[in-house]
């Protein structure tokens, strides 16, 4: 299901000599299925923009449509929008507040009316596919890691069957092998459940990895808005608002720079791998 922004503009503190554009103008469409990146420095607008996509906060100006329908008209159901695009903030314990895990994911669905039995099952569900063994169900979630905290978060979420899910920098402070368990499980869940899945992050491997479309904000607007190849091919302009491309990228400028031929759209490990391995069959530069 989409969301379409229309010309959306925020302001913080306006009419005061505070006054500063959080957003300005933002126009895009949120389509239904997809694996969305949003990047961007620290006060880009990254998280105001999530904010907005399930009411969270109100634009000052513009409009936004979910399944066609103005979210700021009078009567709207704020409240079935916000189950049908969850948003995981990048602190989980910000979410978590019952006395166990089972408890905590049921929450959501009995919020919704469903009784206790049936939020039980939505709860197993989510919690298995947010990776969390069984035997951890009922303990407290404030016991967990970081990485555990997350995934209940996620799984919080999930159990409200949500049509679109948001997350805000969902591996900040994890491990390497936090940070791919929490991705590989939403890349399963966005290919095995169909949901759309907006990923905000600063590692920008990681939406190299994962998603088909990159919405780069810098100061409140759209900078760039297309596939990650044709994004990252501007990484000098990226540099320039703080930002960078996957470390493979500049590998594989460096090496056409050496007389390589391989390409310099490279952004994951594994398409470089198969560049390189091209380039070795072809042969070495004569000055190597």
């Amino acid at each position: 299901m989409s969301i379409i922004l229309d010309h959306v503009n925020y302001i913080y503190g306006q009419g005061s000599a505070y006054e500063a554009y959080a957003l300005k103008d933002i126009s895009l469409e949120i389509k239904d299925g997809q694996f969305i990146g949003i990047i961007g420095h620290t006060g880009s607008g990254k998280s105001t923009l999530i904010q907005h996509l399930n009411g969270l906060l109100r634009a000052t100006s513009g409009s936004i449509y979910y399944n066609g329908e103005d979210i700021y008209d009078d009567g709207y159901d704020m409240r079935t929008l916000r189950s049908k695009v969850g948003l995981v903030f990048q602190y989980p314990e910000h979410q978590l507040f019952e006395t166990t895990i089972l408890a905590d994911v049921c929450f959501g669905p009995m919020n919704q009316g469903l009784d206790k039995n049936a939020a039980e099952l939505r709860a197993f569900e989510a919690l298995h596919s947010a990776g969390i063994p069984e035997e951890l169900f009922d303990q407290s979630p404030f016991d967990l890691s970081g990485g555990q905290k997350r995934r209940v978060a996620v799984a919080g979420v999930l159990a409200m069957k949500p049509e679109i899910l948001i997350l805000d920098e969902p591996t900040a402070g994890l491990d390497p092998k936090g940070r791919d368990e929490i991705l590989d499980r939403l890349a399963k869940l966005h290919a095995e459940k169909h949901i759309t899945v907006v990923l905000v992050s600063h590692s920008m491997e990681d939406v190299a990895k994962y998603v088909e479309r990159i919405i780069v904000m810098n100061q409140g607007s759209v900078m760039y808005d297309d596939s990650p190849k044709n994004v990252f091919r501007y990484y000098r302009e990226l540099e320039q608002v703080g930002l960078a491309a996957p470390q493979v990228t500049y590998l594989m400028h460096e090496l056409r720079e050496k007389g390589y031929a391989v390409s310099t759209d490279v952004t994951t490990v594994a398409e470089a791998k198969q560049e390189i391995l091209q380039a070795m069959q072809i042969g070495l530069p004569k000055e190597l």
